[in-house]
């Protein structure tokens, strides 16, 4: 494969994973769909990861490390935002963090991360985008 098919992989791959957040959302599975944004955003971040330094990506699920390693100058929000989305992959994967993520896990505080999502989506796809 070459550059820009892995591009490719992964974003269309991340646009299979957004539709399923949603989904998850809507049938109320809030902390599974908060892990699937995890993914959306990880995937996205390869992507730009693959497009700007090469195409082996670290295996690594921290979205600001992976940010970082991609070249990719942030905020302190932005961030601290990677930070928090990283948490859903842990707090979902591993049981002494799973119980207490699901009590979180209500309609408001999932619609509130799910926008904060869409954000990082939209801005990483920008840059995906771009030449």
């Amino acid at each position: 494969m070459d550059k820009y098919e892995i591009i490719n992989y992964w974003r269309e791959t991340a646009d299979k994973d957004y539709n399923t957040m949603i989904h998850l959302y809507e049938s109320k599975d809030y902390n599974w769909s908060l892990f699937l944004g995890h993914l959306v955003i990880e995937k996205l971040l390869k992507a730009l990861y693959v497009k700007n330094v090469d195409k082996n990506v670290p295996k690594t699920h921290d979205l600001l490390r992976l940010a970082e390693k991609a070249g990719i100058e942030t905020t302190e929000e932005q961030k601290d935002l990677f930070d928090l989305i990283t948490t859903f992959n842990i707090s979902v994967r591993y049981p002494d963090y799973k119980q207490s993520f699901y009590k979180k896990c209500n309609q408001e505080f999932t619609k509130i991360n799910i926008e904060k999502i869409e954000e990082l989506r939209k801005w990483l796809l920008s840059m995906i985008e771009t030449e």
